[in-house]
């Protein structure tokens, strides 16, 4: 899918949903990043199989960073990978390649959160993947250049690398899985629009597939194709928030608070604990515990192993059925594409407790006060149906209990195909309206 000015323009402007904003010069920062990196002596660039090819010659591993280079989110911390001095030593010991496209990815190999737009993987020359990095905090904050829990990361998989192959088996769980499409070029929503190559003698930005146009493309192939979308794809790589854990900013994966009554807090998770694997994964990031979260069931057991001090514990994590619901996707870029499908391009927020005995509405009912309305294309639907802006949607599809606006996209999005239409409850200056909404 191209990502025409409209809609990053539309996507900018909704409360929240920063993520999506660009440079101005959006060509001029892609060809600028290439005039500055092409002849860098550390960094290859944009070239997968040299990068692998070198970390075979070497024996050093391979250091992938995917960047998409017109995003402004998670600039800063990109400059410090490329521009710190005390990052130098560590990069060193890796053969460090640059990619800033998706269009020939290697899917089986590069499954990470395609949400972000930065994010770092470790390879063995031979393809083994040692660990992932990628932060929300960064993705949240432009301006945040830390490099801490980047750091960790190195010293993580240059451990893992020491211990190769030894360690292999303990590394399985962390490998790419099949899929149905070799390359994101391949997928059919992408493969109408874009070439295997970038576009260097025109328009390179639109020749460009962003990763999270992947996860937009396979959306729409379960989509078209009729079926209900898999939740991993709504709910990708859950932050440790899902299951009740705030990790510290500047750690590989130390505990920082455990939320009350959470999945982490009943197997027993406390502040201070340092998490050193996770479904027998060795952890060297929270991107390292999202993946394995990513590759559970839907009700699961996962075995965890910690640090107390200067005890190892054995934990684990029981998931209970529903569990993914509980993440947070609504400042993902690639939740717009589901607004579209599954609300008509409505931006749900779940009225407060406060707000609602002002309103005299029940803390447990549905109450999701509309502070977006889409405007173009699949994103006007609410509207031509007669969604307003500021109504409280207190019924939809049957549902009356209280949700998030993430929980009623997963449940739409596995239950309604596109073409069914559906009911919902408005309030609207008290009153009571109902309207239909076609799924798309």
């Amino acid at each position: 899918m191209k990502v025409p000015p409209l809609f990053l323009l539309a996507l900018a402007a909704w409360p929240g949903l920063t993520l999506a904003e660009t440079v101005k010069d959006r060509e001029g920062a892609v060809r600028g990043d290439r005039a500055k990196m092409e002849g860098n002596a550390r960094w290859i660039y944009n070239d997968v199989e040299r990068g692998f090819a070198e970390a075979r010659r070497t024996g050093r591993p391979l250091l992938v960073v995917l960047r998409c280079v017109p995003c402004l989110s998670c600039a800063g911390i990109d400059a410090q990978v490329l521009e710190e001095k005390t990052l130098a030593p560590l990069l060193d010991r890796f053969v460090c390649l640059r990619v800033i496209n998706a269009n020939t990815l290697d899917l089986a190999r590069f499954q990470f959160d395609y949400d972000l737009s930065f994010s770092t993987l470790f390879f063995h020359g031979d393809g083994t993947l040692y660990g992932r990095y990628g932060s929300w905090q960064h993705q949240r904050d432009a301006r945040d250049a830390t490099t801490a829990s980047f750091e960790q990361a190195l010293q993580g998989a240059l451990a893992l690398h020491r211990g190769y192959p030894a360690n292999k088996a303990a590394l399985a769980g962390k490998q790419g899985g099949p899929t149905p499409f070799q390359t994101p070029v391949q997928i059919p929503m992408l493969a109408e629009r874009y070439p295997r190559e970038l576009n260097w003698e025109g328009k390179v930005v639109q020749s460009c597939v962003h990763c999270h146009q992947i996860g937009d493309a396979f959306r729409t192939w379960h989509r078209e194709k009729k079926e209900p979308l898999p939740l991993p794809l709504i709910y990708p790589q859950p932050e440790p928030q899902t299951i009740g854990l705030t990790l510290a900013a500047d750690s590989a994966a130390q505990v920082e608070a455990v939320a009350p009554g959470s999945i982490a807090a009943r197997a027993g998770v406390l502040p201070g604990d340092v998490l050193t694997t996770l479904a027998a994964q060795p952890l060297i990031s929270s991107a390292d515990l999202s993946w394995a979260l990513h590759r559970a069931a839907d009700e699961d057991q996962l075995p965890l192993q910690l640090q107390r001090g200067a005890r190892s514990q054995s934990l684990t994590l029981t998931l209970p059925s529903g569990w993914r619901t509980r993440s947070d996707i609504s400042r993902r870029v690639g939740t717009w594409p589901m607004r579209g499908m599954a609300i008509g391009g409505l931006v749900l927020e779940d009225l407060s407790d406060a707000d609602r005995t002002q309103r005299g509405l029940d803390r447990e009912q549905m109450a999701l006060f509309v502070k977006g309305l889409g405007q173009f294309g699949k994103h006007a639907a609410a509207k031509n149906a007669g969604f307003q802006k500021e109504d409280i949607v207190v019924e939809f599809d049957g549902e009356k209990m209280r949700v998030t606006e993430g929980v009623l996209l997963g449940r739409l999005l596995t239950k309604r195909l596109a073409g069914e239409r559906v009911q919902a409850t408005v309030l609207r200056a008290g009153q009571r309206q109902d309207l239909t909404l076609p799924m798309q």
